[in-house]
Order: structure tokens, then C-alpha cells, then sequence
């Protein structure tokens, strides 16, 4: 695989000493480095910002430009608010209970726990810069993972073929929840599942 984990996320922040504050004193990430010049280095336009960097127990990061000179939003303003975000895992539901209700102390307004598919368990809160971020845990059973690989084809398949999950009964065996029928349901589903898993064999 050429991408073997990820370095960094960037986003951009309306106040870099603000945004150091947040995610050291309330997240708890390491400060690793900061830089900055006055021309950015790949394309030689001036513009003057300081590139600020969080590290993970994993090494990756997420980071931020403070650029007061440059136009532009923040983030997307046009997309619904709760499609762009950064994701950050961490070890249990309970630390994700825990995350809650230290952010609730803050006064921060916190969407969930929220189950996404059986998969993962989340929370959703806004920081100053008005990004969302989400707090995730792994909630399945390591078993599940390869349910989830061979299922991900026919999934994108009937979403591209209908753009309406009222059908994600043929999927799913539910109108509400992920019931999987059983580890061969999508080939009963869809007979074109071999050439989108690119195998007509059973995993």
C-alpha cells in the first residue's frame, strides 16, 4: 500500500494562540511544531501564516493556518455544517461518556452518542473556529471488519443505483437498522457483485 498512515489533516483557524489552547488544554494533544513564512513554499504566493501542528499516540496530526491576510471562510459555509469534520478516536464508550460531559461543563453544546452502522459510537461539538469535530469509538466486534469490507461494493452500488435508502431493506434486511441476513447477502442482492468486488469467489 503506498499510503501507510496519516500525517496530517489542515484546516484553517481564525486564531492560531486560541486554537493551541483548545486542543492542548481541552483534547489534551501535543503541540509538536510550528512554522511559518511570509511566500507559501509550494506556490510562492505571498501570504504571510503560521502552520501550526497537533500529534496523536499514533504520530498523525491534524493542523491549522492562521492566514489574517488571505480571503475566504474558515470552512465551507455553503455544505450543511455537519458534513465537513475531523474525526479523533479514542480508546472506549466510556471515555467517549467521559468527553461529553467534560465538554458539557464547558459549556459546549454536544450531539450524541450517536451509532453509526453498528461500527462506531460518536459525539459531535463545534471548536472556536466553528469546525466540527467529532469524538468516535470502535463499538463492533473485530469480526465484523471484514463483513463491512466485502459489503462496502454493494452498498456504494445500490446508493448509486437508487440515491434512496427507503430500499436499504434489500441491503440490510431492516428498514432502520444494519441487520446483515447473512455473510452472502450481497450477491444475492446484486448479481453484478463479483465484478465490483473484482472476485467471484467467496471471501
Amino acid at each position: 500500500m503506498l499510503c501507510k498512515k496519516l500525517h496530517h489533516a489542515a484546516f484553517r483557524c481564525n486564531d492560531a494562540a486560541e486554537t493551541v489552547k483548545f486542543y492542548t488544554e481541552v483534547l489534551g494533544l501535543k503541540f509538536a511544531h510550528a512554522m511559518g513564512e511570509d511566500h507559501v513554499p509550494s506556490t510562492g504566493l505571498h501570504s504571510p501564516h503560521i502552520h501550526i501542528f497537533f500529534e496523536m499516540e499514533d504520530g498523525s496530526s491534524i493542523a491549522f493556518f492562521e492566514c489574517p491576510r488571505d480571503p475566504g471562510n474558515i470552512k465551507d459555509l455553503e455544505s450543511p455544517d455537519w458534513i465537513q469534520h475531523f474525526a479523533f478516536e479514542v480508546d472506549s464508550l466510556e471515555t467517549v461518556l467521559k468527553a461529553k460531559a467534560d465538554l458539557e461543563a464547558r459549556d459546549s453544546k454536544v450531539v450524541g452518542p450517536t451509532n453509526h452502522n453498528d461500527f462506531i459510537t460518536s459525539i459531535y461539538f463545534f471548536y472556536p473556529s466553528g469546525h466540527r469535530l467529532e469524538l468516535t469509538t470502535r463499538t463492533c466486534d473485530a469480526s465484523c471488519y471484514q463483513i463491512f469490507e466485502d459489503e462496502a461494493p454493494a452498498v456504494l452500488a445500490m446508493w448509486n443505483e437508487t440515491h434512496d435508502w427507503q430500499q436499504r431493506e434489500k441491503l440490510y434486511g431492516s428498514q432502520t437498522r444494519y441487520a446483515r441476513k447473512a455473510v452472502n447477502w450481497a450477491r444475492n442482492v446484486f448479481p453484478f457483485w463479483g465484478d465490483l468486488s473484482g472476485s467471484g469467489e467467496d471471501a
